[in-house]
């Protein structure tokens, strides 16, 4: 495990209590098989070459979800990353180490979807 930086830590409120999302938020990382997921999408994720370095898989996969799970969109998801230290430690977002995903970084379901019906199913959208 990496060691945190002063950015990651934990606040020093003497009276903090966990909240409804974090109590969810450890409850999904308890149920969701994220290595399965992840190895699953790991061949169709863009790899690193010409242009701007890919977000890391684990760090995307996470983000994805969270915008699922409470209605984000994507600059939606990049503000709710800056703004709360609880779905940055759920996303593993360290900004002492990386700036957060941006809106204008694929949120990669749309691509990796696009390219295997194995990941989502096929697209029933179009009759």
């Amino acid at each position: 495990m990496r060691q945190m930086t002063l950015a990651s830590q934990p606040s020093f409120e003497k009276y903090a209590r966990t909240s409804r999302r974090e109590e969810f938020l450890s409850a999904m990382e308890a149920v969701v098989p994220w290595g399965e997921l992840e190895a699953l999408i790991e061949p169709h994720y863009p790899k690193a070459g010409n242009g701007r370095q890919p977000v890391g898989l684990a760090i995307m996969l996470r983000v994805y979800f969270l915008q699922q799970w409470f209605s984000l969109s994507d600059p939606g998801a990049e503000d709710a990353l800056y703004e709360s230290p609880v779905l940055r430690r759920f996303a593993g977002v360290d900004l002492g180490r990386a700036a957060a995903p941006d809106e204008t970084t694929d949120f990669f379901a749309s691509a990796a979807c696009s390219k295997s019906d194995e990941l989502c199913g096929p697209d029933t959208s179009m009759p």
